[in-house]
């Protein structure tokens, strides 16, 4: 809660001291996934966990204390360093023949790089024409497209085999096959068509951004 929630509201509060405007980073971890159907900006959020609940809380006051704030949720989210999915993945697929991976679980992977390079460019915007009312609110950006925490790990080998590594045999296994302390929604695609309409802007493919992702850490 001090990371997710105090943190950012000391940021928002500052932020419109000083007038200017304040970009946040979210969740699609805020939803309960059981829509069924990818999420927009305005479906109910339900978070499951206490990240999630942490992450929402971070909304709500960043929302109240900064007038203008941009709130993305993004998701899944990997990159060539720091820990996360698909360097992981690259990890225990080099000491294991075999892994077993959920299959039930939903989600659009996204490149921190494409994710990096779209809040750069609505910081430009910002800087170079103004404050629009219609900037502010909640934004969905992910990469395009969506998979499965399976889909990803297999995707994830088929492209570090271009650089000589053997994949690994991965395993489709449920949730309840693979119990965690934390509950993750089963279905947390998100919608980010309003941040196409708003910014013109639209994440590449998560395929695409795997295959930048994996070709950087080889080449590291």
């Amino acid at each position: 809660m001090r990371g997710n929630r105090d943190g950012p509201a000391e940021l928002a509060r500052l932020s419109e001291a000083a007038g200017i405007p304040l970009i946040h980073i979210s969740t699609d971890y805020v939803f309960d996934g059981n829509k069924g159907a990818p999420y927009i900006e305005t479906d109910a959020t339900s978070p499951q966990g206490v990240y999630g609940a942490s992450k929402l809380a971070g909304e709500e006051v960043v929302t109240a204390a900064c007038s203008r704030a941009i709130i993305l949720r993004t998701s899944w989210v990997f990159s060539p360093v720091g820990k996360n999915f698909v360097r992981t993945m690259l990890s225990v697929g080099q000491k294991s023949p075999r892994l077993r991976v959920v299959a039930d679980q939903q989600g659009c992977p996204t490149c921190a790089a494409d994710l990096a390079e779209a809040i750069v460019s609505i910081a430009a915007r910002l800087a170079e024409g103004g404050w629009q009312d219609r900037y502010g609110g909640i934004f969905h950006a992910a990469g395009t497209g969506a998979t499965t925490w399976h889909g990803l790990a297999t995707a994830t080998f088929a492209a570090a085999a271009r650089h000589g590594m053997t994949p690994p045999i991965v395993e489709s296994i449920t949730t309840e096959q693979w119990p965690t302390k934390a509950k993750r929604p089963a279905d947390s695609r998100l919608d980010c068509e309003k941040l196409y309409g708003t910014f013109g802007l639209r994440l590449p493919s998560w395929q695409d951004g795997l295959d930048r992702t994996v070709d950087a850490i080889y080449q590291a």
